[in-house]
């Protein structure tokens, strides 16, 4: 049986985040090799006013997801296969050993910078529940124009979609899902439309960026929730990583993939338990746990339970 870790994406983002990290040496190294890529000091990143900032809020979920990773392997804490949810995929290339840290962060701040001068206002993302993407998708064509662009961008259950687009076009779809039977709807603390071909241009820009970056194969099982597909190929990943912006996020698929490759503990990277909220019914008699919330003692023994290694230094 495996250890999934996963990464969450835009919107699990708080205040603090970055101070909220454990003092350790793992966590104070990846603090300083961010420091050095971007010339500041990233702990600066996570005030509320920083995190206005598409930009600010990549670079902070990117930094926070590989610190606490890197934290638990160095107590000898490691996963099998990882999966990352939006941003959270670079992320999880970094601890699938695909991408070197430092190429992520000068990525994923250009990502955010290409993100946020495309679209700095007037856009967004909502959360649509109740409906699942067959009674989704007829409303979100009745709204959707040149003026009103709107699409479906993030499959996260059967019942829990995620729009993007403008802000006209979401709040006509979000009205209109609740006179059609969703039991939710609520915009997103993401500013910007993600996964959607409002970011194809972006997307492009971002890919000629990774022609001077090093991808290599991972070292272990690398999910891809933009194709809800295993990849190893490191044409294949960098291909990913770039155009995911522009793609849907097939997060349920991607959960059920990894179930199926035999996953049986998710242990979320902070910040939040969004991703663990996801996980928990798609692991049937398995776990799903975040490391927000949870003492880092108990994360040991439940990941040293699953490996057959219960004698894992605390």
């Amino acid at each position: 049986m495996s250890v999934l870790f996963t990464f969450p994406g835009q919107g699990a983002q708080r205040p603090g985040m970055l101070h909220a990290l454990p003092a350790d040496a793992a966590v104070a190294g990846t603090l300083a090799e961010a420091a050095d890529v971007l010339g500041s000091d990233p702990l600066l990143l996570d005030t509320a006013e920083a995190l206005a900032s598409t930009r600010a809020v990549q670079l902070c979920l990117l930094i926070a997801g590989v610190a606490v990773a890197r934290s638990l392997a160095e107590r000898g804490a490691v996963p099998d296969m990882v999966a990352g949810f939006s941003i959270g995929e670079y992320a999880a290339a970094v601890v699938a050993g695909a991408l070197d840290f430092a190429d992520a962060v000068q990525l994923v701040a250009l990502r955010g910078q290409l993100m946020e001068e495309a679209y700095p206002s007037g856009y967004g993302m909502a959360a649509i529940i109740g409906l699942d993407s067959a009674q989704l998708a007829p409303l979100v064509n009745q709204v959707h124009t040149a003026a009103t662009p709107v699409y479906i961008a993030n499959l996260n259950a059967r019942r829990q979609i995620a729009i993007a687009g403008s802000d006209a076009g979401l709040q006509a779809v979000m009205a209109l899902a609740l006179t059609h039977g969703a039991s939710k709807a609520e915009r997103l603390a993401v500013s910007v439309p993600s996964h959607s071909p409002l970011f194809d241009n972006a997307a492009q820009q971002l890919q000629a960026a990774f022609e001077s970056v090093t991808v290599r194969r991972p070292q272990l099982v690398y999910l891809s929730s933009s194709a809800a597909r295993t990849l190893f190929d490191p044409a294949r990943i960098g291909d990913s990583l770039a155009s995911n912006m522009a793609r849907r996020v097939h997060w349920a698929d991607t959960l059920r993939l990894a179930w199926e490759r035999g996953a049986r503990l998710a242990v979320e990277m902070p910040p939040g338990s969004v991703l663990t909220r996801l996980t928990a019914p798609e692991f049937g008699e398995g776990v799903a746990v975040s490391c927000d919330g949870n003492r880092a003692e108990s994360l040991l023994a439940l990941i040293g339970k699953q490996h057959g290694a219960c004698g894992i230094n605390s």
